[in-house]
């Protein structure tokens, strides 16, 4: 996880325990605009010379018994469907290029996943004459360019044909809509050509630039492997240069952008001995970073028909990465948190959000609504919470009375507190349950919001993209730890964090202050301000839910004020007192576990107080003695 992260989750945690308590990098370059890659979509009508034509004898030299297939022109044919533009070439019977249709990068440009400069795909045959690249060689296909609509599909087929029934087969799969191809590799015929050793493959995938932040982009690029029953990654907020053996078969991997994922699925043959390299390049602002997947296929299963793939070319969109049913798991490749935090983010936060889009077509007015849902669904709590703060408030007279009797002992203050919430039933713990019940939706949404593809490139108000921080202020210089813009959003979140703050002080009753420990009001003040720090280049929606959550808040304990009579709970606390007296009521579990804890501290006092007589006794004989 990166620091920022790290950072932000500590504050968050540290926040809400001080109100429970209570209550009872520089800024990064903007790349300029060479940083995008400009493919220009492909001609379907077009060819392209070999790159290398070489003579007969020079191929046979190299390729041997595949030389015939060493020669030729690339030609390019072009399948669409509704979601993806896929352009494939004779050489090498690959893809060539992938345009994502619904999707544009952040300069408003064609979003080209892949392209021929960007991703080298290749398969490499353990033939009797050496290995050879199956990349290098010309395919042959009667395929034609092809427009797809939904309810449609169609195979395009690449043969390499050595004699009678001796060929190489790859055959590509598409539907009508979706970013799934079927890849089937099957060698026919070639018991004396190809050895049964395993038949390498290579996937070099260099990682466009489709987000503005190039710094936050190359923390976020990861290889992400489904391995042994379990998933797992590299290059997550690294730096430099990884590399990863993996010992167990793989059954898919993929290379995931912030919002986007190509992926390599086995489906019938798994993957063996499978290398991952996660490249850093800081000087190069065309690529965030290279991705390299090499393995092993076991040969055996291409020539039994058994050599069947996926390839997947998207958004990382939860909605769609989860319906891949060949890859387990491929829903995490969207990054829900952790595995005690993924459950409220799957089934709640993650649906809700989709279920509203269907009717609230600005993102920013959507974010309140779920606010508003999530804080209705937490109004009992924070009823409970406040009828709490409010019982704990009629006793300050009576806590102040006790506090010039005990003076400035505060173990002892604390002693005389706790008796006194024990003699009118009132349990300090039951104003942090809202508390406790808040800290893993904030968590939650901490992790969502910067992995939600929903929110990329849809403004509100002054942000033009609420997946990216809100940088309507460019400064001069960079701040450290803050950067060289101020996101009004994070602003305004961290003045509604003080105004809650300051107005969660007013209604809470002091507390004891422990020697040698801080202000914890004073904290309260002071989280705010260090979480600015951190949210300044976090998602624009995230500092605007928690500034929304914020002020919905504080209006909704104004509200509940409002229903709560203090002179009705002042009778309460009488009345539980009387009973509490009288053994008419009996203790509540809390009231005896502090009573025995209470106990259990007079006791442990008395023997230190008893041990520190004994000793100092001791040392005055011994003293005498000398």
């Amino acid at each position: 996880m990166e620091r920022n992260q790290i950072i932000g989750l500590v504050l968050i945690m540290t926040m809400l325990a001080v109100y429970g308590w209570l209550a009872p990098s520089p800024e990064p370059a903007k790349p300029t605009p060479t940083s995008q890659a400009k493919t220009t979509p492909s001609n379907p009508a077009a060819t392209t010379p070999a790159q290398r034509q070489l003579d007969s004898v020079s191929a046979k030299a190299i390729y041997g018994d595949f030389s015939s297939a060493a020669q030729g022109t690339a030609k390019d044919i072009v399948v669409e469907n509704e979601d993806l533009r896929v352009t494939f070439s004779t050489k090498g019977g690959n893809v060539k290029e992938v345009l994502l249709k619904k999707y544009k990068t952040y300069e408003q440009q064609p979003l080209y996943l892949i392209d021929d400069k960007s991703s080298k795909f290749s398969l490499e045959l353990p033939t009797t004459k050496g290995n050879i690249n199956l990349s290098d060689l010309y395919f042959t296909t009667t395929a034609a360019n092809t427009t797809l609509t939904a309810g449609q599909s169609t195979k395009v087929s690449f043969r390499l044909a050595l004699g009678a029934n001796q060929y190489i087969d790859q055959t590509y799969t598409l539907q009508g809509s979706g970013y799934l191809i079927d890849y089937d590799v099957q060698l026919v015929g070639l018991d004396a050509l190809v050895k049964n050793d395993p038949t390498r493959f290579v996937w070099q995938d260099k990682l466009k630039q489709f987000e503005n932040d190039m710094a936050e982009n190359r923390k976020v690029v990861t290889t992400n492997y489904y391995s042994d029953g379990s998933l797992s990654d590299i290059g997550r907020g690294q730096g430099d240069n990884v590399e990863e053996k993996i010992e167990q078969p793989v059954s898919w991997f993929s290379h995931k952008n912030k919002y986007f994922v190509t992926a390599f699925i086995a489906k019938s043959s798994l993957l063996n001995n499978v290398t991952l390299k996660s490249l850093v390049d800081a000087t190069n602002n065309d690529y965030i970073k290279t991705m390299q997947s090499e393995g092993a296929i076991a040969t055996t299963d291409l020539k039994a028909g058994k050599g069947n793939f996926q390839f997947f070319f998207g958004p990382n969109d939860y909605q769609v990465v989860k319906e891949v049913k060949a890859a387990p798991d491929f829903g995490d490749n969207v990054d829900l948190g952790y595995a005690f935090l993924k459950p409220l983010n799957k089934f709640f936060f993650v649906p809700m959000f989709n279920f509203l889009e269907k009717f609230i077509s600005n993102y920013g007015l959507l974010i309140i609504v779920l606010v508003l849902i999530v804080k209705l669904l937490m109004t009992p709590l924070v009823y409970k919470s406040y009828v709490s703060m409010a019982k704990m408030r009629m006793l300050a007279p009576e806590l102040a009375i006790i506090r010039e009797k005990v003076g400035d002992d505060p173990t002892k203050m604390q002693q005389e507190q706790m008796k006194l919430y024990q003699q009118v039933g009132v349990s300090p713990l039951s104003g942090c349950i809202p508390v406790l019940a808040t800290m893993p939706i904030l968590m939650s949404l901490f992790f969502l919001f910067p992995n939600l593809i929903e929110l990329r490139q849809q403004s509100f108000l002054w942000a033009s993209d609420l997946s990216t921080y809100d940088a309507p202020i460019k400064l001069p210089f960079a701040i450290p730890f803050y950067g060289a813009h101020v996101s009004i959003f994070t602003l305004a979140m961290t003045v509604s964090q003080l105004v809650y703050a300051w107005y969660n002080n007013q209604i809470t009753p002091t507390q004891v202050q422990q020697p040698g420990m801080p202000d914890m009001r004073m904290l309260t003040y002071f989280m705010p301000v260090m979480f600015m720090f951190i949210m300044n280049t976090f998602p624009a929606g995230l500092s605007f839910y928690y500034l929304v959550s914020n002020v919905v808040t504080i209006i909704q304990q104004q509200v509940i004020r409002r229903f709560v009579n203090d002179d009705k709970i002042r009778g309460i606390l009488e009345d539980n007192r009387k009973k509490i007296a009288s053994g008419e009521k009996k203790k509540s579990k809390f009231s005896d576990m502090l009573e025995r804890s209470m106990k259990a501290a007079e006791e442990a006092k008395k023997q230190a107080d008893d041990a520190k007589k004994q000793t100092e006794a001791k040392r005055q004989q011994l003293k005498k003695k000398n």
